[in-house]
């Protein structure tokens, strides 16, 4: 069957195929050969928080973010415990805290206040 749409004044011809009730259904074929039909959309996976601390094999909590260290929430020694605050950067004038990933104690604290550090940069090793 044909059919004319018109767009924005313009009008188009366009060939429409009627499918019967049994199988329109919400199960209905393509009406164009597979190698046309749009792949299938697929839900994209959410990126992981950019903020997010990273931890190595050695227990070294690193930078998330390219930024400054404004102040330290812990001294070596202290207990930590998961999700508790380390350290508070700064960045683009936004503050991040970056929480201990784990449970542990601070072995050493390898930056200080002022500090400027990359992404990836140690920054507690933790016991």
């Amino acid at each position: 069957m044909k059919l004319r749409i018109i767009v924005e004044g313009k009008s188009y011809e366009v060939d429409v195929e009627v499918l019967d009730d049994s199988v329109s259904h919400g199960t209905s074929q393509p009406s164009e050969p597979a190698s046309m039909a749009a792949p299938p959309i697929s839900k994209p996976k959410p990126p992981a928080p950019s903020s997010a601390p990273v931890v190595t094999g050695e227990r070294i909590v690193k930078a998330p973010i390219v930024g400054t260290i404004l102040n330290l929430k812990v001294s070596p020694g202290d207990v930590v415990t998961t999700n508790q605050v380390l350290l508070v950067m700064e960045a683009m004038k936004m503050e991040t805290n970056v929480a201990s990933p784990l449970e542990g104690k601070v072995k050493a604290i390898l930056v200080a206040p002022g500090d400027a550090v990359k992404t990836g940069q140690a920054l507690i090793e933790l016991e």
